[in-house]
């Protein structure tokens, strides 16, 4: 069993997800370091907080916690958003990255209890954190999302979002909420969205998303009934498009490009049919 605070052998050759104010270590070649920890160019990672985050390619993968700022990685590479590893089709690596940033951000936020604002202690056996004053336990938290490619006919539902890119257009998504099954979720947020009620849903895939903590679940719909109505405080405009003349859409490795390009295929292969 591998305990999250254990160190690599040295002569182990690993990958390094460095995280340092949200953003991650990536080589010239937008890489994640890999290697020995003799060969590395890093500082003395006696001074930082490294964790044990799972394996990837049969290889060891460690999360290092830098503060905000941190220049003692600079011949390694810099710092970027996490967001550099989505485009491209190395889901794996995305989704180790994603872990990584989530176990610091949650090692950051929890260095103090929420119940009775004692300082907390790592977990040695897994990721947690225990206040030893009054027993409260806390683990890395996610907060669910559905996320839904909405057809009808040859046209997809596409929106454009307050915090988008401008001329960015992505499917609609939400948190689920508190006590909310996932099937409700979709129902209430694509109304509340976009005014249309939806049917025949269908999960697709999932996709961690860490900014800062989301696990995004994919859905495709059919339209049922009701004229668009965009909600003019999540969303700046959208409405139906041809799948055949669509707007700007999310990069390749995002869950949102996946579901358009899938309900394209779809749609497709039914008119060859």
């Amino acid at each position: 069993m591998n305990k999250p605070y254990q160190r690599p052998a040295q002569d182990e050759p690993v990958w390094w997800f460095v995280i340092s104010g949200g953003e991650i270590l990536l080589t010239e070649e937008k890489q994640i370091p890999h290697g020995l920890l003799d060969e590395m160019p890093f500082p003395d990672l006696s001074e930082y907080k490294t964790v044990f985050i799972g394996e990837l390619r049969e290889r060891h993968c460690y999360l290092v916690v830098a503060d905000f700022g941190d220049t003692n990685f600079s011949a390694v590479g810099e710092f970027l958003s996490v967001r550099e590893l989505i485009i491209g089709t190395d889901t794996e690596m995305f989704a180790m990255a994603a872990r990584s940033k989530q176990v610091a951000d949650f090692l950051s936020t929890h260095r103090f209890c929420g119940r009775c604002g004692s300082r907390m202690q790592a977990v040695d056996w897994e990721i947690a954190m225990h206040c030893h004053s009054c027993q409260h336990r806390c683990y890395p938290r996610i907060s669910p999302c559905i996320i839904v490619a909405i057809r009808k006919g040859r046209q997809i539902l596409l929106a454009r979002g307050k915090r988008h890119p401008e001329g960015l257009y992505s499917v609609l998504a939400g948190f689920v909420e508190a006590g909310e099954p996932l099937e409700q979720t979709l129902e209430r947020e694509v109304m509340e969205e976009a005014g249309v009620r939806i049917k025949n849903a269908r999960y697709v895939s999932s996709q961690s998303w860490p900014f800062p903590n989301s696990l995004m679940i994919g859905y495709i719909a059919e339209w049922a009934s009701g004229d668009v109505r965009i909600d003019p405080f999540e969303l700046e405009e959208g409405g139906w498009y041809d799948i055949d003349k669509l707007p700007r859409i999310p990069a390749e490795g995002t869950i949102a490009n996946k579901l358009i390009m899938r309900l394209k295929a779809e749609i497709d292969q039914e008119s060859k049919s």
